[in-house]
């Protein structure tokens, strides 16, 4: 895969670390509103605007940030598969696009739709969801700031290394 100019690299981290802020801050909010429901807020008013929320904000950030991310891995030195932290936060992410899209998103329209008439079990959902969310998110950061774990080994040596077996000493 072509490698881009540090320019291009610098504008597409800019963005991944945009959208991610963005997602991080939506699920914040929606966290907060989940929790001012089950304080006493009225539900009619908070499960519409958390349905809102997700659909219009949520949902799509997630895909822009995972669509990103990816991008980013390919086309610059990290790599997709490379490094062992990049592929923990690929795989955290995907789990996590996954049950915005196909889980949290369809409860908070559900939950929309209710309003005041919501069951209690439904409601806790809406508060345990984004704390996850969250934590998982807090996680993924500390991965992209500290890098652990180094490279994966593979069996193909690196272009380095070969030209080293074949150099005589």
């Amino acid at each position: 895969m072509p490698r881009i100019p540090p320019p291009a690299r610098k504008a597409l981290l800019t963005l991944h670390l945009v959208t991610a802020l963005g997602w991080l801050g939506t699920d914040l909010v929606l966290l907060t509103l989940g929790i001012a429901a089950g304080r006493g807020a009225d539900p009619a008013v908070v499960y519409p605007v958390m349905a809102l929320v997700g659909t219009a904000l949520f949902a799509p950030l997630s895909v822009l940030v995972w669509l990103v991310g990816v991008a980013s891995s390919l086309l610059t030195p990290w790599g997709l598969v490379r490094y062992r932290w990049v592929l923990v936060k690929l795989v955290l992410t995907t789990v996590m696009v996954g049950l915005v899209l196909f889980l949290l998103t369809p409860n908070l329209r559900h939950a929309g739709a209710l309003g005041a008439a919501l069951p209690a079990r439904d409601r806790a959902d809406l508060v345990i969801a984004p704390a996850v969310s969250t934590s998982l998110m807090i996680i993924a950061t500390v991965l992209s700031t500290y890098k652990p774990w180094g490279r994966r080994r593979t069996a193909q040596p690196t272009r380095m290394n070969r030209h080293r077996a074949t150099t005589p000493i």
